[in-house]
């Protein structure tokens, strides 16, 4: 499985040979390297965890600076599962194990919008203005019986919405920028300019 981490910069659209245009995301590809290699007899699953970013030596504490050792100063770590053992220690992974027309999924953390009502987060319609019910336009109305006397479980009702972890599947990516370490995808992608995202290929 090829997999790689970028940050997402913004949206754009992207005309192909045809003529035709495509909405896309531009990605800032991060390279990226790896610094553990895990295996089902001492960690009990396989997966390659590797390295991104870079981050001042001041503010990296001892345990991280001994994890990493001399592979560099990381912003943050995140792990792909590898079923087979082509990573190693030390391995560099970079923008060029893609290739335009690659179907890729990415998974980002969503933009976070705060307590919202009913009408945002679950798409209700709203009361009626009929039969006296002048300001009911965006409230949730009846949320079940007066006979349990209780909120039942999974009510849909006004709360926190958005930073959620959400993974897109079945994306393209139509253009690859190896200068400026971008790739384009077609269609949108999870989070705000600057989330970081995580590319793996769809085997």
């Amino acid at each position: 499985m090829k997999f790689i981490i970028g940050k997402k910069q913004n949206m754009t659209q992207i005309f192909d040979n045809e003529g035709k245009v495509h909405p896309a995301t531009i990605l800032n590809i991060l390279p990226v390297v790896v610094t553990q290699v895990k295996n089902k007899e001492k960690d009990g699953y396989e997966a390659a965890q590797i390295g991104y970013g870079k981050k001042k030596e001041k503010n990296i504490n001892k345990a991280q600076k001994g994890h990493s050792k001399e592979l560099g100063n990381f912003e943050g770590f995140k792990e792909f599962k590898n079923n087979k053992d082509e990573y190693k220690i030390g391995d560099k992974i970079n923008i060029s194990i893609f290739a335009e027309g690659d179907k890729i999924r990415i998974t980002a953390v969503s933009k976070g919008k705060g307590f919202q009502g009913v009408v945002k987060r679950h798409g209700f319609h709203g009361g009626r203005r009929s039969h006296g019910q002048k300001h009911s336009e965006r409230e949730p109305g009846s949320i079940g019986a007066t006979g349990p006397q209780k909120v039942f479980k999974g009510i849909r009702m006004g709360g926190r919405m958005g930073s959620d972890r959400i993974t897109v599947k079945r994306l393209k990516i139509i253009q690859i920028d190896k200068e400026n370490n971008q790739i384009a995808v077609n269609g949108p992608v999870p989070g705000r300019r600057g989330t970081i995202v995580e590319i793996q290929s769809i085997n």
